[in-house]
């Protein structure tokens, strides 16, 4: 009886375990917003989310997940990607933000000689099954973030997520690089303005890696591209696919970044 009964129980535990070891879906609306800031005043932009802005979209709901700025930055760019529990929660959030006194007091104070930002550009984005958990995090040392975005050939989208999947962020780890996000655009962007190309979200896919240096991050890729599992991963996936699976002119851009000093991931 008391060899049944325990029997019972590790079969019990063993099942909880199993199921609880299974990566639970992440379903929430994840943006990323990019701002220009206008001539000289980056500092001032950065100074207003460090002293109000992130504060105050904690305040609505919105995840701070990072903040980033290109480490060679002539066109005075801030990266940050927020999140949502959905499209509609987002929704919500800005408009209240948008109207919170605080919010109103602290942008007219910051442009009482001119806006801080000259074009913001927004992408909405879904988590891929294969991205890590997507949360703030803060590594022992300084770190060095790069965002790449891919642009696939045509149908190529599912088996480049697939190739990732099955090959690529295990060996992106071998080459001591740390898959901080892995991310599929939405499928309603929004309109794209005069003179700007957006991004399809039938063909890209946008990720986040970490890396100690910039350096540290070119020795890894070039050690990547000689792995002979990644050069047999790489030609069976294109051998499938009829060709290459991202395209052959600005398929693969790569930025480099670095945390600003209030992100929450450093």
């Amino acid at each position: 009886m008391t060899l049944s009964f325990s029997l019972v129980a590790v079969t019990v535990l063993v099942s909880v375990a199993a199921f609880t070891s299974v990566k639970a879906e992440d379903t929430r609306c994840f943006e990323m917003r990019i701002y220009h800031a206008a001539e000289g005043k980056l500092d001032a932009l950065n100074a207003r989310f460090r002293d109000h802005t992130c504060k105050l979209f904690e305040k609505h709901g919105m995840t701070n997940i990072g903040y980033w700025m290109p480490l060679e930055n002539p066109d005075r760019l801030l990266i940050y990607v927020l999140a949502y529990p959905n499209r509609e929660a987002r929704e919500t959030s800005w408009k209240e933000f948008a109207a919170d006194p605080d919010w109103v007091a602290a942008k007219n104070a910051s442009e009482k000689d001119g806006k801080l930002v000259t074009k913001a550009d927004q992408y909405f984005f879904h988590a891929t099954d294969y991205s890590p958990a997507i949360a703030p995090s803060a590594g022992k040392e300084v770190r060095t973030y790069e965002l790449r975005t891919y642009t696939c050939t045509p149908n190529n989208l599912k088996n480049i997520n697939a190739r990732f999947r099955d090959h690529t962020v295990k060996l992106f780890e071998k080459h001591g690089m740390t898959n901080f996000a892995y991310w599929n655009l939405d499928e309603k962007q929004p309109a794209a303005k005069a003179g700007e190309t957006r991004h399809d979200p039938a063909n890209t896919l946008i990720y986040i890696l970490a890396h100690k240096s910039k350096e540290a991050g070119l020795a890894s890729f070039d050690e990547f591209r000689k792995d002979p599992d990644w050069i047999a991963a790489k030609d069976a996936s294109e051998k499938a696919a009829g060709g290459s699976l991202t395209e052959k002119d600005g398929g693969v851009v790569s930025v480099y970044m670095a945390s600003t000093d209030y992100s929450p991931t450093k």
